[in-house]
């Protein structure tokens, strides 16, 4: 039945079209059969009175029918279904051209109006209009559903950058924090085993102590396997050690340990082994690679013209607050550096001493006895860290 005019549907008209055709086939074949059986009679005489014709035509005639209804069935909805996936695909391909022709118009409207669409989402996604027919109601429709995606999508994204930017800003925050603080650890070894003087390797080399041999006046350390040729700061006192440091090393008295290069007791110098990157201290990584240096080494010492040459003969660590140790009973000129280790941090002092071995020092005097002004209770160390600066900053120190 048509469900639109209640009369039959085309499917019901074309089967009971098949049927009639089926029948009017049948009637054709029974009287075929008919006219076969009249001209057998005269052929036959009796003996075809007395066979059953009738049954004989009834089996012929329903193989025919059942034949012939099954080749039209066949042929007939063969036809049929291919015609209707045909006109499916083709209805198909429409629709979706259709389509695309409206996402392509829809598209170029979102590129025209998106300005004006950016400004007034909030607005104009909850208007309505009143359709002027199905198409352009269906075209709207869509551009609405592409702009309130478009938008939800956006302030989405919006949402999550904002919720994201604290944190990276308080991650920023928190690395420059830790690399203004401990940037030292990294850099000072990596400078242990680069040239921290001017010159290059190759023009700094050990020198025979026993060639006496004429120096500039300008007092100077020179340690070949370090590459190290450095100005030195004399007789600087305790409050002055750390500007002195910033222009090389600085050579300070304690009562027991303030002699100057010659004299009988232990010269005491003293340098900075790490600083902040960003500093502009030359001389912040000179004594970096003091561990690198073993007993035999030699160290030499430019003063009043004279060189003096020492051999390393120890090395130990000490608390910053064993000033004591570079107090030593001796019959001899030594030699002591100090810097902080480990690298990069200023938990503990290194402490390096050398003897000296040139020139003689037969008949060389004694250190005289000193007692400085300001006594110190802990040894020089390297230059405050990031929060160190700060707090001495606001402490006054």
């Amino acid at each position: 039945m048509d469900s639109k005019d209640g009369g039959q549907s085309s499917s019901d008209l074309q089967r009971q079209a098949a049927a009639a055709i089926a029948r009017r086939k049948v009637l054709a074949a029974y009287a075929d059969a008919a006219k076969k059986a009249a001209s057998n009679s005269d052929n036959n005489g009796s003996r075809l009175k007395d066979e059953p014709i009738t049954s004989k035509i009834n089996s012929e005639s329903w193989k025919k029918y059942h034949s012939a209804w099954q080749n039209y069935y066949q042929k007939y909805y063969s036809d049929y279904y291919s015609k209707a996936a045909q006109d499916y695909i083709a209805k198909e391909r429409l629709k979706d051209a259709r389509e695309k022709a409206e996402e392509e118009e829809i598209l170029s409207s979102l590129t025209r109006s998106s300005a004006k669409v950016e400004g007034k989402t909030g607005l104009s996604l909850g208007t309505e209009t009143t359709p002027e027919d199905d198409g352009t109601d269906s075209i709207k429709d869509k551009l609405r559903r592409k702009i309130r995606k478009q938008a939800t999508e956006s302030a989405k994204k919006t949402h999550r950058k904002r919720h994201l930017m604290p944190i990276i800003a308080g991650a920023v925050v928190v690395l420059l924090i830790l690399f203004l603080q401990y940037n030292r650890l990294i850099f000072a070894p990596i400078m242990a085993y680069v040239s921290p003087g001017n010159a290059p390797a190759s023009e700094i080399e050990a020198i025979d102590p026993t060639i006496t041999q004429a120096v500039s006046a300008e007092p100077r350390l020179i340690i070949p396997k370090l590459n190290v040729d450095v100005p030195i700061h004399f007789g600087i006192s305790l409050s002055e050690v750390m500007p002195a440091m910033n222009n090389g090393v600085a050579h300070y008295r304690i009562a027991g340990a303030s002699a100057y290069p010659g004299e009988i007791g232990n010269v005491v110098i003293t340098g900075h082994s790490a600083g902040d990157i960003y500093s502009s201290n030359p001389y912040k990584y000179i004594f970096s690679g003091l561990e690198r240096l073993e007993d035999g080494d030699l160290m030499y010492i430019n003063y009043n013209s004279v060189r003096y040459t020492y051999r390393v003969i120890k090395k130990e660590v000490v608390e910053p607050s064993n000033v004591a140790a570079l107090v030593v009973n001796t019959d001899k000129p030594l030699l002591t550096l100090v810097t902080c280790t480990p690298l990069g941090t200023s938990r503990y002092r290194l402490l390096v001493t050398g003897e000296q071995i040139s020139p003689s020092y037969e008949g060389a005097e004694e250190a005289e006895q000193y007692t400085p002004s300001d006594q110190t209770e802990a040894l020089p160390s390297n230059e405050p860290s990031f929060f160190e600066g700060i707090w001495n900053f606001l402490t006054g120190n």
